[in-house]
Parts: structure tokens; sequence; C-alpha cells
């Protein structure tokens, strides 16, 4: 009697983990095994399958042709059966953990995370980052990272296209010299500054600013403040534009090929919370 077979599914799991991340050690990372482990479970699917599914070099792995033809269709029988399994068992998060800068939060996500909360039906915790720390592991928390979105999550998402322009408070803005030469407010981190402005549109480099700050919340506090020119990123400044507490300066904005990204993997919500997240941000 003919009897079909499959691999066993920790194998193939391996597989796919591998690929995506491009490392046995990071596959292993991710799935709580040794590096060993990992390596040995793809050498048996290897062996069950009879063709080599990736090149191992000194320190890096590829997919070889037969690894690469087969990996979407491991994707997407994992994707039916992750997604099976939540719509005949309810397996969605009670509880979401969500991670981002005090600046996102602040701007970006304390204005959608009731809806987040009743689309996702879950209980949510907010974690801070400590400025800087822009690494972005694949645990059982959702991220909000800045950068080109070439992280290995599968769920990956980018909030809005970046776009910067200068702000200023209404009372500043009221001021009848070009707004060019007035104070400037900087802020460090990876957005493009005030040289980049210059460069772009040939305004002056100077005045140099004399307040600098190392969160964009705090750099467009101050220019609401009335303490200067700050170059914010639009969309998180929308609600501040809105409201009036802040007045755009000049029509031209600096676009960027970085913004923020929403990222997580399966271990911290379901593909059904994932989707109901992403609507948000459509």
């Amino acid at each position: 009697m003919y009897q079909d077979h499959l691999p066993p599914l920790e194998w193939i799991r391996a597989f796919e983990a591998a690929a995506r991340l491009g490392s046995f050690t990071a596959a292993a990372e991710e799935a709580g095994l040794t590096q060993a482990a990992i390596s040995q479970r793809i050498a048996q699917l290897e062996r069950d399958l009879g063709v080599a599914l990736f090149h191992r070099r000194a320190r890096t792995i590829a997919l070889t042709v037969e690894g690469e033809a087969w990996l979407p269709h491991v994707r997407l029988a994992l994707d039916g059966l992750r997604d099976s399994t939540e719509a005949v068992f309810g397996k969605s998060r009670g509880r979401l953990t969500l991670s981002a800068s005090l600046s996102v939060i602040e701007l970006w996500l304390l204005p959608r995370l009731d809806r987040i909360r009743t689309l996702t039906e879950a209980e949510l915790s907010v974690q801070t980052l400590v400025t800087g720390a822009h690494e972005a592991p694949q645990d059982d928390v959702i991220r909000i990272r800045y950068g080109a979105g070439d992280w290995p999550h599968p769920y990956r998402a980018r909030l809005y296209a970046e776009e910067i322009a200068p702000v200023a408070a209404p009372s500043l803005a009221r001021r009848s010299d070009p707004w060019t030469g007035w104070p400037r407010i900087a802020c460090a981190g990876p957005r493009p500054g005030w040289h980049a402005w210059a460069a772009e549109f040939g305004t002056p480099t100077t005045p140099v600013p004399k307040l600098r700050f190392d969160t964009h919340l705090s750099a467009l506090g101050a220019a609401r403040a009335g303490l200067g020119v700050a170059l914010a990123s639009l969309p998180l400044c929308a609600g501040a534009l809105a409201s009036g507490a802040l007045v755009r300066l000049d029509p031209r904005a600096l676009t960027h090929h970085e913004s923020y990204w929403l990222l997580a993997g399966p271990k911290a919500l379901s593909r059904r919370q994932w989707q109901a997240m992403t609507a948000i941000i459509a």
C-alpha cells in the first residue's frame, strides 16, 4: 500500500528559519536550540529529500536552487497550518507586548492604542525603548524600529513614508523675516538634519543650532515652546500641525528611504492579530 511521506515538521521549521534568517545560528536562537541541533535537523531533512538545500560556506549559508524552489511552498504550508490553528482553536495571544521609542509611543502609538486593543482583542503592554538601542530580536515582543525595512522578521510593515520639514510655534511663525535666519533646534538620530536640508534646497547652513536633543519628542516640545525651528517628521507631528500647536514653515520636504517599521514574529502575536494591526496602518 502507498503511504504519503512527509519529513518531520521540526525539520521543516528548522529549514524555514535558517532560510529566512540566513544563518543556522540565528535559527537556533529563534527556536531556543543549539546551532548543532538546527544543523542536524537540516542535514536529516536533506538526507530524507535526497538533495542539498543549502550551500555551506565558512561563515555563511546560501540556498541551493532546490532550496529556493521549495521555500515558498514551505512558507505557504506553515502559514496555512498557523492560520487554520488560529481559526479552529482560537489561538490568539491574550496579551501583546509592544516596544518603541518614547517619541513613537507618544506621537504615533498612543493615538492608535485603543483601536489596536479593540481589534486585537488583547491586553497591551508597552515598553519604552532605551535611546540608541535599535536591535530587533525575534521573540514575543512586537517592535517598532527605524530603518530601511531589511530585518528578517516574517511580519514587517512600514508605518509611513518619511517626510521632513521645518516647523515652529505660531508665536515664532508670526515673525516677518525669513525663517532660515531663526534659531534652530537639532535632534540626534538617523533622520537627515540641517546640513542635509541645506544641501537639498540650497539654504544657509547657519545659524548653528544652540539647542540639541536626543529624542524627536523633546525637539518638537522645544519647537512648540517657541525656542526655535525644528526639522520634524511630518507624519509624527501631524497632530500638532492639525491642532495649530506647530506651523509648517516651508512647503518643501525632505524624503528619506528609512522610516519606522512594525516588526514581529509568530511568537509575538497571531496572524489575525497582525492583520488587525496592519489594517490600522493602511
